[in-house]
């Protein structure tokens, strides 16, 4: 059941085991003072307001979402980037939203205490050390994927997350779709029989970014700001605004990028197929190999256009396929996942689900969505975790996993070897170099919060 407990000024419910019904039951009497408990201010309307950290890109893309929901509002706007704030002040005006206030150092903005919860759609070196502070500061936090650089911060934020009882809900989106929730259904029945494969792949193309030289910042960016945990570096537009993700320093490459979203639907996929044999997936993979590189651009990025992954589980394979350069697809999806078993698989993509009998012939099973409408599903969650006292359906501790799944493939390929993984000290066995990359140096004055 749910027993509630006083902690500093206010009063938050702490879960201990019990059956289902009471839980249930204890939940649906808390929720006409949940927002009492968990909002920065009760009222009546029990509007959630938000602070926005990024206004473009993905970012800007949270802000539109989030202004579209007639009980948040945004209350504040933080970037780095003066010039950013033009666009986005605009959008929100076309959506009849309030002029917000605007800010380029989110602490400040976290010691406003009416503001609810933080929303992190920055580059992903600037994802934990925020998250953290904002629980930190009595803040709820929905978080970009992947929701850290590495797996030290994921550590980090879930542990903040906890010791600090806030809700936060990581940018998997597909964790609130209903076609991905159908198609778990289907695998999770046995409807595929012995299962020992899953995949995920991304050949979606992406684009060149040349060799561009160095250059000044421009006017209206605090560009030590920008760099923040990271190396002090000149200033080049391929390490800034979108590309920062192709670079060691900033980004998680297209692994990161793209795959923690078809890695996520493929480890579902293969949790509910070792549900329907009678089994349990474990958690964290034993071992990981990846192979590939800069085999097609030539370009500033790091990070490999061309890349295989391979996790080990008891009695399983996941394997992720990644040629960003191509465009062809992948079981009819330029994007996905797939779950094979013995008597037939299944194909999840990011509109909708198929399911093939043994021979490839395609069943009655399955339907289409869209892509529009697990986003903001996943917003509405977010709000109603925090409403309901509930974890969300991205909850920190889901998202650790998935965007650590990412990291450690990247570790792999960067070692160049397969790396057997401890999943109760969540590092390497006898490797130093690669459990070296499982964190990062900080640059002063910014570091990794103490929890």
């Amino acid at each position: 059941m749910i027993r509630l407990r006083s902690q500093g000024a206010g009063v938050k419910p702490e879960r201990t085991a019990s059956d289902d019904n009471m839980a249930a039951m204890t939940r649906r009497s808390l929720l006409a003072v949940a927002p009492a408990l968990y909002f920065g201010k009760a009222s009546a309307n029990e509007k959630l307001t938000i602070a926005c950290m990024g206004v473009r890109g993905r970012a800007g893309h949270l802000m539109r979402g989030f202004a579209e929901m007639p009980d948040v509002e945004i209350a504040t706007l933080i970037d780095v980037d003066e010039n950013n704030f033009g666009p986005a002040l605009k959008s929100l005006e076309e959506k009849g939203r309030k002029k917000p206030a605007l800010a380029r150092d989110f602490r400040r903005v976290l010691e406003d205490k009416s503001i609810d919860a933080l929303v992190v759609g920055t580059p992903d070196h600037w994802h934990a050390i925020p998250a953290i502070m904002a629980v930190q500061a009595g803040k709820h936090v929905y978080v970009e994927k992947p929701c850290s650089h590495n797996v030290r911060e994921g550590q980090t934020m879930l542990a903040a997350a906890r010791k600090h009882d806030r809700v936060m809900q990581v940018g998997i989106q597909s964790r609130s779709g209903r076609h991905f929730a159908e198609a778990l259904e289907y695998i999770r029945s046995g409807a595929l029989g012995k299962v020992t494969f899953a995949r995920g792949w991304e050949t979606a193309k992406q684009r060149s970014i040349g060799h561009p030289p160095d250059a000044d910042p421009p006017a209206g960016v605090d560009y030590d700001m920008w760099l923040g945990p990271a190396p002090k570096r000149r200033f080049n537009k391929n390490r800034f605004h979108s590309n920062w993700r192709w670079f060691f320093d900033y980004g998680t490459g297209d692994l990161g990028n793209d795959g923690v979203h078809r890695i996520d639907y493929a480890r579902r996929g293969l949790e509910a197929a070792f549900t329907g044999m009678g089994k349990k997936l474990p958690e964290w993979p034993t071992a990981v190999a990846a192979a590939g590189g800069k085999l097609f651009f030539d370009d500033d990025q790091e990070w490999p256009d061309t890349l295989m992954v391979t996790w080990d589980y008891p009695g399983a394979l996941l394997v992720y396929e990644m040629r960003i350069w191509t465009g062809s697809k992948l079981e009819e999806e330029e994007e996905g996942g797939a779950v094979y078993g013995e008597n037939g698989h299944v194909v999840i993509g990011n509109q909708g689900w198929r399911a093939f009998g043994p021979k490839g012939e395609l069943l009655p099973h399955g339907t289409k969505s869209g892509n529009d409408l697990h986003d903001p599903a996943h917003k509405r969650d977010f709000f109603d975790a925090i409403k309901n006292n509930r974890r969300p359906n991205c909850d920190i501790a889901i998202g650790h996993v998935s965007s650590s799944m990412t990291h450690l493939g990247n570790i792999a390929w960067r070692v160049n070897r397969k790396l057997k993984f401890d999943a109760a000290s969540q590092s390497f066995v006898g490797d130093a170099e690669a459990n070296r990359l499982l964190g990062r140096a900080y640059r002063a004055p910014w570091t990794l919060p103490k929890v």
